[in-house]
């Protein structure tokens, strides 16, 4: 993955964090596989009941305004 593309969907997860952190929560990156990205929630976003709708509403869209070629992006509950 060209680190072009790394720099700029941390870019993007930067500009949903304050609103994470906000509530108690955070997001971090855990790996991208071709066009699909990998995130994981913490903090109260882990355990959050609408942090589904807040990584498809939110969180993709953002990392696809970013980065456009990104087609999914998924959460991991535990590595």
């Amino acid at each position: 993955m060209k680190k072009s593309v790394l720099n700029n969907i941390e870019n993007a997860l930067d500009e949903i964090r304050p609103f994470l952190k906000n509530d108690g929560g955070d997001i971090s990156l855990i790996s991208v596989e071709k066009d699909i990205v990998k995130v994981k929630f913490e903090g109260a976003c882990s355990s959050c009941t609408v942090n589904q709708m807040t990584l498809k509403s939110g969180v993709e869209m953002i990392i696809k305004k970013h980065v456009p070629e990104i087609q999914k992006v998924v959460s991991v509950e535990e590595i």
